[in-house]
């Protein structure tokens, strides 16, 4: 089983982004959504440092909420 992070780009350069998710930045290949229509502030879910799907701040967020009720957290 795998697991994707939703994060969200803060800046391109290229086929490499920063990510962000709750304080924590990334450096992401956009390789495998070069073919996608993404800028700075879309979010995008990350697995072992790629980008491999582009989702809405609203599934972002969702898939936040999931987490944190998995992990018995709550979180602002």
């Amino acid at each position: 089983m795998c697991l994707a992070v939703p994060m969200k780009i803060t800046a391109i350069d290229g086929y490499q982004c920063t990510c962000e998710a709750r304080g924590i930045e990334r450096e992401v290949s956009l390789f495998m959504l070069q073919h996608e229509d993404v800028k700075a502030g879309d979010h995008v879910l990350v697995h072992v440092g790629y980008a491999i799907q582009k989702v809405s701040d609203e599934e972002a967020t969702e898939t936040w909420a999931l987490f944190d009720e998995m992990l018995g957290e709550e979180h602002v």
